[in-house]
């Protein structure tokens, strides 16, 4: 007889003097979003997240923007990771490894994780990619986020940049493939019995 699956529901608050973050995540999901960042570049990343990873997800964010958006897109990132980390507990019974080749128009980003529990984060491109960083969401923007998301979730995580002129088509691409990763990762898989690991623990 097989056992009824545990909820993977979780809400994480973040409070500091520069952020103020809540964050409801339900890793079985359908792709239901309700996203208010307080960054509309971000805003729409992060909908793409939901939607193409099968998660549920409602983020309501305030912070120091006045200044720049830095402290907000990293605190989301770790608040994200958060999320993911207590969601997925023990990680009993997951496929644990992801990996997802996404093309966007002329960009194409390939994206292999492992929910390990020993976070690195590698963001390598192409010989001869090159594109410029917009002033309101930049590369640099998106890499500090899955920077914060990788540590705080426990990823190892390779993203690997293999083409790409619009920095708008390499972030989404970017966003859209670690969502489709990480989908395939968090999977219950009937066949794992416990922990997927030799170690038995993750």
């Amino acid at each position: 007889m097989q056992m009824k699956q545990k909820s993977r529901k979780t809400r994480i608050q973040r409070k500091t003097s520069e952020t103020n973050i809540l964050l409801n995540l339900n890793v079985d999901g359908g792709g239901k979003s309700c996203i208010r960042s307080g960054i509309p570049f971000l805003d729409h990343m992060l909908t793409l997240f939901s939607k193409h990873g099968l998660f549920d997800i409602t983020l309501k964010a305030t912070g120091d923007l006045d200044v720049d958006i830095h402290h907000t897109n990293e605190d989301i990132g770790i608040v994200f990771g958060q999320a993911f980390a207590k969601a997925l507990a023990d990680k009993r019974g997951i496929q644990r490894y992801g990996f997802c080749s996404l093309p966007m128009d002329e960009a194409l980003v390939r994206v292999s994780l492992d929910l390990s529990g020993r976070p690195s984060l590698a963001i390598t491109r192409a010989k001869g990619v090159r594109f410029a960083n917009p002033r309101d969401y930049s590369f640099h923007d998106a890499s500090e986020f899955m920077k914060a998301f990788s540590q705080h979730a426990g990823i190892n995580m390779h993203i690997e940049i293999l083409a790409g002129q619009d920095s708008h088509h390499v972030i989404e691409a970017m966003f859209k493939a670690v969502s489709r990763a990480m989908d395939m990762a968090t999977r219950i898989d009937p066949r794992v019995r416990g922990i997927p690991s030799t170690k038995g623990s993750l």
